[in-house]
């Protein structure tokens, strides 16, 4: 399956985003990622569909939007509109999952679930039908800069296990921690779709750190 690399607005300088964005491309960025946080869901408040707005005249690459927020389903439509390609609500907030995935399809937009850290799968198995992608935090979602968390790793493996013994298509998503040193294991171990915030925007040249990341997930 495909292997993408996402890099995460969070870690960029918002000063000179559309550059950022532009440098993120040139290094071979295949979406934009962008986390939007309420200071609710998570203990961080970040941005809201403006700036989305704004990261989507700014690249001709997918954004992919991760709604780290109370009642996700109020806002999907914002989202959409403003120009996500890809939106994904977390297990933990939505009650009715099925309601909300099926929603942001309908809007023509691919539609992924979240799990954090010590989130079991087994709240997930039910909608893995009918999902585009599940994004797996690799740390405890609300702030950049944090290290991967290690047992997820495994937990990363048995999601591409079970999409295998049942023949599923979605994407596995990994966030948090992902840098040169790490990523070909998370790579190995069944991801798809690579989140990198600081190891990508804090670096001293965007476009080498996202080469280097890609041409690490292309040897797998």
């Amino acid at each position: 399956m495909e292997k993408l690399l996402a890099p995460s607005i969070l870690s960029a300088d918002f000063s000179n985003l559309a550059n950022q964005i532009r440098y993120a491309e040139m290094g071979g960025a295949d979406l934009i990622h962008c986390d939007v946080m309420d200071g609710r869901f998570v203990p961080n408040i970040s941005f809201g569909p403006v700036v989305v707005g704004a990261v989507r005249k700014s690249t001709h690459l997918p954004v992919d939007v991760h709604l780290m927020i109370k009642s996700p389903e109020n806002y999907i439509e914002q989202f959409a509109k403003a120009g996500a390609d890809y939106i994904s609500v977390h297990v933990e907030e939505v009650v009715h999952l099925d309601r909300v995935v099926n929603k942001i399809k309908e809007l023509q937009v691919k539609a992924g679930v979240v799990l954090n850290p010590a989130t079991p799968l087994s709240t997930l198995e039910d909608v893995l039908s009918i999902v585009d992608f599940v994004l797996l935090m690799s740390v405890n979602p609300g702030f950049g800069g944090q290290s991967f968390i290690p047992y997820v790793l495994e937990k990363i493996q048995r999601l591409n296990e079970i999409r295998t013994k049942r023949s599923l298509n979605f994407l596995i998503e990994v966030d948090g921690g992902i840098n040169s040193k790490n990523i070909e294991e998370i790579s190995r171990a069944g991801c798809n779709i690579f989140v990198a915030g600081s190891s990508v925007f804090k670096a001293d040249n965007i476009v080498e750190a996202v080469a280097e990341l890609k041409n690490k997930i292309s040897l797998e």
